[in-house]
């Protein structure tokens, strides 16, 4: 249990909140402004704000990685945002089935709208494979 329940966990945890909730936020208030048909943009947008968010927080507070030699931050940006483009990739295909087959927008869930529902259940997955991603191939631990 000590091995998946860590501080290094923890602290993913509580940043991939964080992360979420910086991507959530842009998310709603383009979905607001600009509305449903916009999803799949204003995703985009709040992708790019929270996977910068995220990659600072990571490389810092979570895996601590606290070189800043110009190879390695080359590798760790190239890498982080490759992994995170390619969650975001199934993430946006997940929104897209969403909008434009099952017409999610179409239906509130307790207030909730639907599209916000779908991305919810989207973030889940790409919670879990952003992780995987990051302590696997990203920010991992290498002996001198």
């Amino acid at each position: 249990m000590k091995k998946w329940i860590n501080r290094e966990t923890i602290l993913y945890l509580v940043f991939g909140v964080l992360s979420t909730l910086v991507n959530f936020g842009v998310f709603e208030l383009g979905r607001r402004k600009f509305g449903d048909d916009a999803a799949l943009l204003v995703n985009v947008g709040a992708f790019i704000a929270a996977a910068s968010f995220a990659y600072i927080t990571n490389k810092l507070f979570v895996f601590e990685s606290k070189s800043w030699s110009p190879k390695l931050l080359r590798r760790e940006i190239v890498s982080f945002f490759g992994a995170r483009i390619t969650s975001f990739a199934i993430e946006e295909a997940g929104l897209w089935v969403s909008t434009e087959w099952i017409r999610a927008g179409q239906y509130n869930v307790f207030g909730f709208n639907g599209i916000t529902i779908a991305k919810v259940l989207l973030s889940v997955i790409v919670v879990v494979l952003n992780y995987i991603f990051s302590k696997l191939f990203i920010f991992k631990k290498t002996n001198p």
